[in-house]
């Protein structure tokens, strides 16, 4: 038998969460926000599926995931849950994102240097019974079941709690070890496949970056000159601008309008602290070049003018500004040393140093939840701060 005769074979697009900034109150499972690979593990005898979002198979990328999962797994069930990767500081997707790639010694390299874990909170099927029409809290108990210990290995099982006030705490705590919010679902829900019927509370912070850089907006047809996305920087302890994330998304109009508000900078010669970094040379260099706290980063993740590792045609060149311009935006979360995703513009601050705009801003802890559920894999202790030096 394999996958394929199970109650729910693959592929299955998994149940969602529509987004909302209060925690809601009522008969509600309130679990953190994993950020990872959502992944559905359907598990016949010996035989492993891991599926992702979009359906496309991850069970090659994480072959230490598929022997841990058939050593903690009953042999004949389907499992949603979160692949991630537990760094020094908490969750560490740049260390994930990595772990997908297309030559085999890679992979089997990278299981070793940064092994991953499964985080199990939904139960699709056991034995030959289809659970998706149950009651997500009858769904809950059979996992809590299957799965009654966490810190053991690389499967776990999600914490959760009944009580929002524990939920808005770990909102409020969470987003330092990369969980990005609180996930809401209603106890009487069904798992609905490809539904937005779960609630997700995600983080929005605002803080002041330095617009050190910009990409002209490509779009389809004749070329036009408008601003297509903004480049952010802050200042590490050191003295050094770092490039942080970007914003994007702008209307018609302020793309235009974003063309004379940024001239007055463009520029910046070979003296701009990302000079060169679009550059071949650069970017081979960008291996040796580490961040603001040490680390060594994955090239694209990295260098604002570096090819993107997923995409190797795709043109991330840029123009360099003066930097001295301050913008405010509104951000998720912070992973690693760089914004998780895509920053949101809220207004200039012509009346904000360019060099006050520091990581500092942007500092937050590592809760003892996460350490709680995976243990030694964390080396630093829960609640300490990360410093970027």
């Amino acid at each position: 038998m394999s996958v394929a005769d199970l109650p729910v074979p693959p592929p299955v697009a998994p149940m969602l969460a529509k987004l909302a900034r209060e925690v809601p109150v009522g008969d509600y499972l309130y679990e953190p926000k994993w950020d990872g690979f959502r992944c559905i593990v359907f598990r016949e005898g010996n035989d492993v599926e891991m599926g992702s979002r979009n359906g496309l198979s991850l069970t090659r990328y994480f072959p230490e995931v598929v022997v841990a999962l058939q050593h903690a797994l009953p042999p004949r069930v389907v499992i949603d849950g979160e692949v991630v990767v537990v760094g020094e500081a908490g969750l560490d997707f740049d260390a994930l994102s990595q772990r997908v790639h297309p030559a085999e010694s890679r992979v089997r390299l990278l299981a070793g240097r940064t092994p991953a874990s499964f985080v199990a909170f939904d139960l699709l099927a056991v034995g030959d019974q289809d659970l998706r029409g149950k009651p997500f809290g009858e769904r809950r108990r059979v996992l809590q079941e299957l799965l009654p210990a966490a810190g053991e290995g690389p499967v776990h099982l999600t914490p959760a709690t009944r009580d929002p006030e524990v939920a808005k705490d770990w909102f409020r705590r969470f987003e330092g070890a990369g969980l990005d919010g609180v996930v809401a679902k209603h106890l009487s829900l069904a798992y609905l496949p490809d539904k937005r019927a779960m609630v997700k509370v995600k983080h929005e912070r605002t803080a002041e970056f330095v617009v050190g850089g910009f990409r002209w907006y490509r779009a389809a047809g004749p070329p036009r000159r408008d601003i297509g996305s903004l480049l952010l920087g802050l200042y590490n302890r050191g003295g050094r601008l770092c490039h942080v994330g970007v914003i994007g998304s702008f209307p018609a109009a302020q793309r235009r309008q974003l063309v004379e508000v940024l001239a007055p900078y463009m520029g910046g010669g070979a003296e701009h602290p990302w000079a060169g970094w679009a550059s071949p040379a650069a970017e081979a260099g960008g291996r040796e070049a580490g961040t603001s706290s040490g680390a060594t980063p994955p090239v694209a993740a990295r260098l604002p003018g570096a090819r993107s590792r997923w995409n190797a045609a795709k043109d991330l060149s840029f123009e360099p500004l003066r930097p001295e311009l301050v913008v405010e935006a509104a951000y998720e979360h912070l992973q690693g040393d760089r914004l998780r995703h895509m920053a949101q513009f809220r207004r200039w601050r012509p009346d904000r140093d360019p060099l006050s705009c520091t990581y500092e801003q942007l500092e937050a802890v590592v809760p003892v939840e996460l350490a709680e559920v995976f243990g030694a894999s964390l080396v630093m202790g829960a609640g300490q701060r990360r410093g970027h030096q």
